[in-house]
């Protein structure tokens, strides 16, 4: 039997969230710049370990991101009763993100683990079979109902972990109270998205309010070849973002069309820079902001993760986490035009 506990801000338990990041985070493994390679012979004998440990998710990493930029924030998962899911909480909670966790003593906290390739790159192994979060559910999705959050925030990872996952996100985007601002990020990954989830996910995109999906991810995907077949494919949305690498990123709502450049700066790992990029966007829909101002914080965000190492970059060296706020919080609602529709229709009782 799991057992159910929140950690981490005060102000998002008690004041209300604005917004909730639903998915899974593990902890992570990542080789020790300096240390040597595990499993060679200068490591053996070594007494400097080999590995570091961090966590990562995607849902997590904009949960961070959100909270330094001023906002209440929540994170709803579950973890098992471990070092790598306290670790987790401890990580997440000293954020300011507010974990609304179901704990499982009978299934563990995933893990993933990134290694040298022995070209220069890094190799990615995932340990999440069967972990705590793969049996989140419909009954979590009651749970974030239950936080009234103005934004919902949650991926294409989470959608095809399992069946379970799967109710959760039909909840989380069918069952959202109206004006709340449902986010999907695609978040592509080959080793879970086949012919079959590729469906999955693009019936999950079409039911969202804002959706971020790379042009990479949507060829890998449903076999589009521009920003403007990804808009035509996701018929539903108000708001998608379409990442482009290099080229930066195009938003389309309605007939307006913005562009925004990729920053310009030197890249020491991309990992985590699209859910910077997705949180500097969602900051901007929270505080009422037009497209493109949301845009260009998005870039922001993204530039400066891309020029440190890891999932949850350190804050600035002022210690303040100027390089990650996106300036004073304002209590704008962050309508879209789908939702203030949907509003409407529950005033008058449709």
């Amino acid at each position: 039997m799991s057992s159910e506990h929140g950690s981490g801000a005060g102000t998002a338990a008690a004041g209300g969230a604005e917004a909730v990041c639903v998915g899974e985070t593990m902890a992570l493994l990542v080789p020790d710049a300096g240390a040597p390679e595990p499993g060679t012979a200068a490591a053996l004998g070594d007494p400097a370990p080999g590995y570091r440990l961090e966590i990562g998710g995607a849902e997590s990493n904009v949960a961070v991101y959100l909270a330094r930029s001023g906002h209440r924030v929540a994170w709803h998962s579950a973890l098992g009763d471990d070092a790598f899911g306290r670790h987790v909480l401890a990580r997440l909670g000293a954020e300011g993100v507010h974990c609304s966790v179901r704990t499982d003593p009978e299934r563990r906290t995933g893990l993933y683990v990134k290694e040298p390739d022995g070209a220069g790159g890094t190799r990615v192994r995932y340990y999440r079979t069967g972990s705590a979060a793969s049996e989140l559910g419909g009954r979590d999705a009651a749970r974030v109902r239950g936080l009234r959050p103005r934004l919902v925030h949650t991926t294409g990872i989470t959608a095809v972990l399992s069946k379970s996952c799967r109710e959760l996100v039909d909840g989380l985007l069918d069952g959202a109270a109206p004006g709340t601002l449902r986010s999907f990020d695609v978040n592509y990954r080959p080793a879970l998205h086949g012919p079959a989830e590729a469906e999955l996910v693009l019936q999950a995109a079409r039911r969202a309010d804002v959706v971020f999906c790379g042009l990479d991810e949507a060829a890998a995907l449903w076999g589009t070849g521009s920003p403007e077949e990804v808009r035509d494919l996701l018929e539903g949305p108000d708001l998608v973002v379409v990442k482009q690498g290099a080229r930066g990123a195009t938003a389309f709502r309605g007939a307006e069309v913005r562009h925004e450049p990729a920053p310009a700066v030197g890249v020491v790992e991309p990992t985590g820079a699209g859910d910077a990029f997705a949180a500097g966007v969602l900051h901007g829909l929270l505080t009422g902001r037009q497209v493109r101002e949301c845009l260009a914080e998005g870039a922001r965000l993204a530039g400066a993760a891309l020029q440190v190492p890891g999932d949850i970059p350190p804050r600035s060296d002022t210690g303040d986490g100027s390089a990650w706020g996106g300036g004073p919080v304002h209590a704008g609602p962050p309508l879209t035009r789908t939702h203030a529709a949907r509003e409407d229709d529950a005033r008058s009782g449709a």
